[in-house]
């Protein structure tokens, strides 16, 4: 189980990522292995087969799913082998790079929603300039920012026929490059492609591998809310997904389901494009609104951290670049690379608290539901086990 902490005052602490144990980094580690891909003893196990096909649900939080469970009936019946950690910070472009690379953050270099590098702030969902839309595929390449190889290539390259079955707007991708290059692209365009080419990249013979991807759970909490009745409506399709996919799989196929983070509600914004005390002294922020990275000027560190932690008071843990790096938030080892994206100041939000930037991200400023920090309801996902259930 994750250990939950508090502080010296009784105040919940931050709940880091088990990474190395019980991190998305681990998951197809053990799906490698279950199929008989050469390679280290995985942390995580999962059940022997011939193939594996890995379903991830963006925004599908363990907390989440447990307080709605009878929206989703067939997801709360199947077997939990988790939970397991997001990672820091909890949001997709992280997520799924530590679930492609089987490593942490701090080791692949994915830190943000918006990223600093190479003087850039990359948007890193859509490679394009935060905030605008020049593509910044041929500056920033994807296998360069981030350059540790992918556990799918690893797959590929041991025989394995390897698939991604996503959506078509997805290939060739920034991301895609980034995190899950090495299979086959499928794209998709609605649930039932999506369950056909899960089903179909799985059907043998041989030995296979499956990665599958649906947004619109994590697009619903965003819009109106994690828990709201059009969240709790997708929910019961993923569910019905889930269950269909599962009914139809060959005997010797194993199903794993995960998210990539979970979500909260915000209710107190704190808008750093507008209010001059929290931009004082700032060169740039990036990050995501619940997880902030402060790049400041020369000479301001300690100014911008005492502000920031009075402003933000008990809705955020503010600490400097040091202590997240020497805490682990992003992993047992930062890399060179990455340790030049990380602010010198680190914000990670609690309650509902948001550090939005109404200017440079304004869609995203406006949303009800947002994740990205060290809470269990942002970072603890489910990892649930699926198998064609017997008939007659």
């Amino acid at each position: 189980m994750i250990a939950r902490r508090w502080d010296a005052r009784g105040v919940t602490a931050p709940l880091l990522p088990e990474y190395g144990r019980r991190s998305l980094a681990e998951v197809l580690p053990a799906l490698l292995a279950a199929i008989g891909v050469p390679g280290p003893p995985p942390a995580l196990t999962v059940p022997p087969a011939r193939a594996a096909a890995l379903l991830l649900v963006d925004g599908l939080g363990s907390e989440l799913l447990r307080r709605h469970a009878a929206d989703a009936p067939f997801l709360a019946s199947l077997p939990d082998a988790g939970p397991v950690t997001s990672g820091f910070p909890s949001s997709t472009s992280i997520g799924l790079t530590s679930l492609g690379t089987g490593v942490p953050p701090g080791a692949h270099g994915m830190l943000g929603l918006s990223l600093l590098a190479g003087g850039e702030l990359l948007d890193t969902l859509r490679w394009t300039v935060q905030g605008g839309r020049t593509d910044l595929r041929e500056r920033l390449v994807p296998e360069e920012v981030q350059p540790v190889p992918t556990l799918l290539e690893r797959a590929a390259a041991g025989g394995v026929a390897v698939s991604v079955v996503t959506l078509g707007e997805f290939d060739g991708s920034g991301l895609t490059r980034a995190a899950l290059r090495g299979g086959r692209f499928l794209g998709t365009y609605a649930l039932g492609d999506l369950a056909a080419g899960v089903l179909g990249a799985v059907a043998g013979p041989g030995t296979q591998l499956c990665y599958g991807y649906h947004r619109d759970l994590d697009a619903m909490g965003h819009l109106h809310g994690p828990g709201s009745l059009p969240w709790r409506l997708q929910l019961a399709q993923v569910d019905r997904l889930v269950e269909l996919v599962a009914d139809r799989l060959p005997p010797d196929v194993v199903l794993v389901v995960t998210g990539d983070h979970g979500m909260v509600a915000v209710d107190r914004k704190y808008d750093a494009d507008t209010d001059p005390v929290l931009s004082d002294g700032v060169a740039q922020l990036s990050g995501d609104p619940r997880a902030r990275h402060v790049h400041v000027r020369p000479g301001a560190v300690e100014d911008v951290l005492a502000t920031w932690r009075a402003v933000l008071g008990d809705g955020a843990w503010v600490v400097p670049a040091e202590q997240a790096v020497a805490d682990g938030w992003f992993g047992p080892v930062v890399a060179p690379q990455a340790r030049d994206r990380i602010g010198d100041v680190v914000v990670a939000a609690r309650g509902g608290t948001a550090v939005i930037r109404s200017r440079v991200e304004r869609f995203i400023s406006r949303m009800p539901g947002q994740h990205g920090s060290l809470t269990a309801d942002e970072q603890l996902v489910p990892l649930l086990l699926a198998a064609r259930r017997p008939t007659g």
